[in-house]
């Protein structure tokens, strides 16, 4: 009879439990719905909104301490909607460079080594993956709820469901010397806090899942030098995002305030610590005003 009870027990346990991360799941996928929304309002949204960014690129050493001294990049901005060849949603950050070091930039500057680590004039906005057509290249998991200043924040963890790239080394198009783009089989892992009432992203971060290969082809070993073989031992990034309120008409949109990166490779390829920060929000309204808010 014990045994019997015992047995029965278990099983309403069991099927508590089922249901329970059954429930768990379907609130993870509402949750992930409304962001995907939040995200593409952004993108619309972001049509109209121009800002600064200024950016601060440090090569480090092996040990993090600096190799030389930062480079400081300011830029405008704005985010433009758009859609791959496979017909995925996404955004793409359009920046026009406005100075170099405090400085207006030259037309040599375009070809200048130092101009490897400056930001590329269009390049994909982060927040793509969370929009419907692209969630399913990520497996989702609910962190629960955060604690202390982020305890009005649901925590959701992330990771890509296969390798990101394919461990190519590809140098620049835009010609600058001894400069490399590069791909890495790994998977991507992640966490985002989300506003747990208007489902906002307010921090994303994310890091590759282990280190990275790169083989590097004999051609490009001759003509520049590298090793057969160069590997990406970190690549650390960080996004927070904060309210930014405008007037007339007024509106509160979460934009992004800063975005720090590091990347650590060893053999061949400098290790560098990068950091973004965006202010000077103007909102471009009808009939060809602008109006342009203190910060964030």
């Amino acid at each position: 009879m014990r045994t019997t009870a015992s047995w029965a027990l278990s099983i309403a346990f069991a099927a508590s439990a089922l249901a329970a991360r059954a429930d768990t799941a379907s609130d993870l996928t509402a949750v992930l719905a409304r962001v995907g929304e939040r995200v593409a309002d952004y993108y619309k949204r972001g049509q109209s909104i121009v800002l600064r960014e200024k950016s601060t690129v440090l090569d480090i050493r092996h040990d993090f301490s600096p190799d030389g001294f930062s480079r400081v990049t300011e830029y405008e901005l704005h985010v433009e909607p758009n859609a791959d060849a496979d017909g995925a949603a996404g955004g793409n950050i359009v920046r026009e460079l406005l100075k170099i070091n405090g400085r207006v930039p030259k037309a040599s500057d375009r070809k200048d080594r130092n101009g490897c680590t400056d930001s590329n004039p269009v390049s994909p906005e982060p927040l793509a993956f969370l929009l419907a057509g692209n969630r399913g290249d990520y497996s989702f998991t609910s962190a629960g709820p955060g604690k202390g200043k982020d305890r009005n924040a649901l925590l959701i963890d992330f990771v890509s469901a296969r390798p990101e790239g394919d461990g190519k080394l590809v140098e620049d198009p835009n010609g600058h010397p001894d400069c490399y783009s590069f791909s890495i089989p790994v998977t991507i892992k992640g966490r985002l806090w989300v506003d747990a009432e208007t489902f906002d992203v307010l921090r994303l971060e994310q890091h590759i899942s282990g280190p990275g290969d790169i083989r590097v082809p004999p051609d490009q070993q001759r003509k520049h030098n590298l090793p057969d073989r160069i590997v990406i031992e970190r690549h650390d990034t960080t996004i927070r995002y904060n309210k930014v309120s405008f007037k007339d008409p007024e509106e509160t949109l979460v934009l992004p305030e800063s975005i720090d990166t590091l990347i650590v490779i060893r053999n061949g390829l400098q290790s560098v610590r990068k950091r973004q920060q965006f202010s000077e929000y103007r909102r471009f309204l009808t009939g060809g005003r602008i109006v342009k808010e203190p910060g964030i």
